[in-house]
């Protein structure tokens, strides 16, 4: 399984930051290769993502929300009853530092499907490090412009 990790302060309040990443619908404008996650319960606890992958294919699942600690943490992970060979988690912690300022922490753990997609997805996926410390940027930029 392949995991990355990026922190990064912004000037916003823990609140603000928790509220944004909440719905977890949002996730497509911080990760360029997620087309969407659906919220399919009225709470968004539970969400079908759409990941882009090799040659215009689409990898899918579910996930659900596994701890929800507003405005502390929120992390997800994939539901028992998906795919086997496609893991996804992650969590978003915030950390009230004053001042308006908050230290954001995600983390990102993920297993592509097995066979020849699942060699396409994880060379796609290649440097998952790049991609969660873009995110955190792409995020930084999104809530200090609000």
């Amino acid at each position: 399984m392949a995991a990355a990790a990026h922190y990064v302060e912004v000037n916003a309040p823990a609140q603000a930051c928790y509220d944004w990443w909440r719905p977890l619908t949002r996730l497509p404008e911080l990760f360029s290769d997620v087309q969407s996650v659906e919220a399919l319960d009225g709470d968004g606890t539970r969400t079908r993502w759409k990941v882009s992958g090799p040659a215009g294919s689409t990898v899918e699942w579910e996930a659900r929300i596994v701890e929800d600690a507003p405005p502390r943490t929120i992390a997800w992970t994939t539901v028992d009853d998906a795919d086997p060979d496609v893991r996804n988690s992650g969590v978003v912690r915030f950390e009230d530092k004053g001042g308006s300022r908050t230290g954001v922490e995600i983390s990102l753990e993920y297993r592509p499907p097995a066979g020849k997609l699942g060699e396409a997805v994880a060379s796609l996926l290649a440097d998952p490090q790049k991609k969660v410390e873009r995110a955190a940027e792409q995020f930084r930029t999104v809530i200090e412009a609000r």
